[in-house]
């Protein structure tokens, strides 16, 4: 009999609950209990659209992220935030100290520098770093895992909690000072001893715990952590099933077949063919959890084709089979039955959280008693799939030949970048330590209202013309008086930075509550990439007109690059992801050149998850790179020397792709290093970077507003590796989500301390 479990559910909430909670109690709305109950309401909800699974995951629940969980349940806080309890405040204060730098006890200062952030593998979640020293004790915090796995036990299930593995987690982290994180294996083991000792007392018999570090190449050192972890393990009472996802194990087969747990996780999604050596290599009696639906795209599973592979296996394993989702379905939206508003036949392409879990049960029913039980499933299921494969909205042979008529000289410039900037430099006649933004400034209640009056035909074109115009004289009004010397438009129009672009390029579909969590209670709502691109008509040319008209400043175009539509996308898995990837370029590279012809001559073409899209083995980045960066050049390069264009790139390690990055040419790009301290920066101790760069001082995932020393000092970290003449001074990422309140002084000091710089440059020089 065929087990099903899952390895983690969407908690946001299909209405986006939590979100709501979150944000109501950082500005004081609602009280901690409030928050809490609204917290275990969705949890409850949560289990029971899950009670088909033999086991429901408990632990998968967080109010920011499950690695920052972590860190608590193993008593890992960071000092600067467990030193900063005021009478009033609670571990989830301090808890929101360390996710965004503030609570809801802080409104009005600044109270911490918030934990860094950055991506999850190589998805678009975004998880707080681990922070370790030589002195980092660990010690036990479960109460609020044992909490969740009694509330799920009241559901009359069996429960399977989800925790993050011990090396795994030292993996995740980063080392403050001169330790070595994996030197703390020793004092983390007992933790997770005395851990797993709990969960059995509180009458748990399986505990999944997680280490995707198997399916990325690990040297010896770390090969040899988790032999030692799971042997010290082993003896633990309760059950362990070792999960990985998100690719293969390749040569870490071995290995995880040694190591003394009860049953393994395998993607079966991205690593299928590892599935009989697995299975082969397992003593007897081990379990075998095979993912087979995609936890990470929308589209519907070939639940016949996904029979006829496995049924033989289940012959083969009997009661030690169970299926599941290949990851958790954090990466998927909730609910599909909530689409009002999809194109039918798309929308029968697709399944979301919940109909992943039925997709499931399907598959359980049809290996269990046989297919003749879910018949009318598996019609229902190939019809939509032929559907999709014969649909004739998927394949424009005109924009399938345009990619084949692709050459070399698309992706380059006219002249080499000295030759450029002489020209740019003399065009511009900026200052040294120029100073502009990222793109985006606030989303205020008063334009998501315009915005939702239009779509809904309450008002027409032009009434919402003109108030986004003025929404943008606001934003370029402010920059005027803030002195910055490179504006934007404020992108007041635009509702996301993908799919914004998405909406008026053909070959995509949008959902309407099709959201997913990007970190905190930032949701993003993936554009759905079904079928072949092409752009009909220009896309930001007039609102970038419009502010120009308003300002003798420069006046940056604003655009998102071909691989961050791509990544920050549910693409098509029909063809390959490179394919899709240059028809975005070409639809990019002529709103670019629009631009240009408009008199729009600073471009920025963001590539916010350039580095997301990495293979997760980096035998395998080159062909990734290869083509992501000639993405990005032949979307950027079809413009004169005298046209600056700029990229931009947050919240990502990119030390060790720095030579791509350099290879895109970029003239100016901007990057996020305030949260890490300059730290990314270290690279250009040993790479020359040829461009100019933008690393940013004002970190704008927290409400804390930097002061003008904060920033000086950052821009002077920066300056000891590239020259003064080639930095731009800016924030980390766009400003869309703060307030004006908080953004008019960030960017007042931001200014200031660009002055202060020009002012200590011509000391020196005199």
């Amino acid at each position: 009999m065929a087990i099903t479990h899952n390895l983690g559910f969407p908690r946001i909430g299909s209405q986006r609950e939590l979100k709501f909670a979150q944000e109501k109690y950082w500005r004081g709305e609602i009280n901690q209990s409030e928050l809490i109950t609204q917290g275990k309401q969705l949890r409850s909800k949560h289990w029971q659209q899950q009670s088909s699974l033999d086991f429901l995951p408990a632990g998968d629940f967080s109010f920011y992220d499950q690695v920052l969980d972590m860190s608590f349940l193993l008593g890992n806080i960071p000092s600067r935030a467990s030193n900063s309890h005021t009478n009033d405040s609670t571990e989830l204060d301090t808890y929101f100290r360390v996710a965004r730098g503030r609570s809801a006890h802080d409104s009005g200062c600044s109270c911490i520098s918030a934990g860094e952030m950055t991506k999850w593998f190589d998805t678009n979640y975004h998880y707080i770093v681990p922070e370790f020293t030589n002195d980092t004790a660990f010690s036990l915090n479960p109460e609020k895992l044992l909490s969740q796995i009694a509330e799920a036990q009241s559901h009359n299930a069996k429960v399977k909690p989800v925790i993050i593995g011990p090396v795994t987690y030292l993996w995740l982290g980063k080392e403050k000072d001169a330790s070595n994180k994996l030197a703390l294996l020793d004092r983390l083991l007992p933790v997770y001893q005395a851990l797993l000792a709990q969960l059995a007392n509180a009458g748990v018999e399986w505990v999944q715990i997680d280490e995707p570090i198997l399916v990325t190449e690990l040297d010896q050192e770390w090969k040899n952590a988790l032999q030692r972890s799971y042997l010290s393990l082993q003896k633990s009472p309760v059950k362990l099933l070792l999960a990985t996802y998100f690719g293969q194990l390749q040569d870490n087969l071995p290995l995880i077949s040694q190591l003394p747990v009860a049953g393994i996780h395998l993607d079966a999604i991205n690593a299928k063919d590892e599935t009989t050596a697995l299975i082969d290599s397992l003593p007897a009696s081990s379990i075998v959890s095979l993912g087979v639906i995609n936890g990470r795209n929308i589209w519907k599973t070939d639940l016949n084709a996904t029979l006829d592979w496995l049924e033989p296996i289940a012959s083969q394993l009997q009661d030690r089979l169970w299926i599941a989702p290949s990851c958790s379905l954090l990466h998927v939206p909730v609910d599909l039955g909530s689409e009002e508003h999809l194109d039918p036949d798309i929308k029968s392409w697709l399944a979301f959280a919940h109909q992943k879990l039925e997709e499931l049960s399907t598959l359980q029913t049809a290996l269990n008693q046989g297919r003749q039980h879910v018949t009318a499933a598996l019609e229902a299921n190939q019809q939509a799939i032929n559907s999709r494969r014969q649909s004739p909205r998927v394949n424009n042979p005109s924009v399938q030949q345009a990619v084949a008529n692709i050459d070399a000289k698309l992706g380059q410039r006219q002249s080499d970048y000295p030759h450029r900037a002489a020209i740019q430099r003399n065009k511009f006649n900026l200052p040294l330590y120029p100073t502009t933004t990222i793109g985006s400034f606030p989303q205020t209640a008063g334009i998501r209202a315009a915005r939702l009056q239009f779509k809904k035909a309450e008002i027409s074109e032009v009434d919402y013309t003109s108030l986004m115009h003025q929404e943008i004289k606001y934003a370029v009004d402010e920059q005027e008086a803030l002195g910055l010397d490179v504006l934007v438009h404020g992108e007041a129009e635009r509702n996301d930075m993908v799919e914004y672009f998405g909406e008026q390029l053909q070959g995509y579909a949008f959902s309407q509550y099709g959201w997913v969590q990007s970190y905190g209670s930032r949701c993003v709502k993936p554009p759905i990439l079904f079928g072949d691109i092409s752009r009909p008509k220009a896309m930001t040319v007039n609102w970038t007109q419009y502010a120009q008209s308003l300002t003798t400043k420069p006046m940056k175009g604003m655009l998102t690059g071909p691989v961050t539509i791509l990544n920050w996308s549910f693409v098509r898995d029909d063809q390959p992801r490179s394919d899709s990837c240059y028809q975005l370029a070409l639809a990019i590279r002529e709103e670019v050149q629009d631009l240009e012809k408009a008199g729009v001559t600073i471009i920025q073409i963001d590539e916010a998850a350039l580095r997301e899209g990495l293979p997760l083995r980096q035998s395998q980045w080159q062909d990734y790179l290869t083509w992501a960066i000639e993405s990005f050049r032949i979307s950027a390069n079809g413009v004169g020397d005298a046209t600056q264009i700029h990229t931009h790139m947050c919240y990502s390690e990119f030390n060790d792709i720095i030579s791509a990055i350099a290879d895109m040419d970029a003239d100016v790009i901007t990057i996020e290093t305030s949260r890490s301290d300059m730290e990314l920066l270290d690279v250009f101790d040993h790479f020359n970077y040829p461009n100019d760069i933008g690393p940013g001082v004002y970190d704008i995932h927290t409400p804390n507003i930097p002061t003008q020393a904060q920033m000086v000092e950052l821009i002077e970290k920066a300056a000891e590796r590239i020259p003064a003449e080639r930095l731009w001074i800016n924030p980390d990422c766009g400003l869309k989500t703060r307030q004006w309140k908080e953004v008019i002084p960030a960017l007042q000091n931001m200014v200031a301390a660009a002055k202060t710089l020009r002012q200590r440059a011509l000391k020196v020089a005199s």
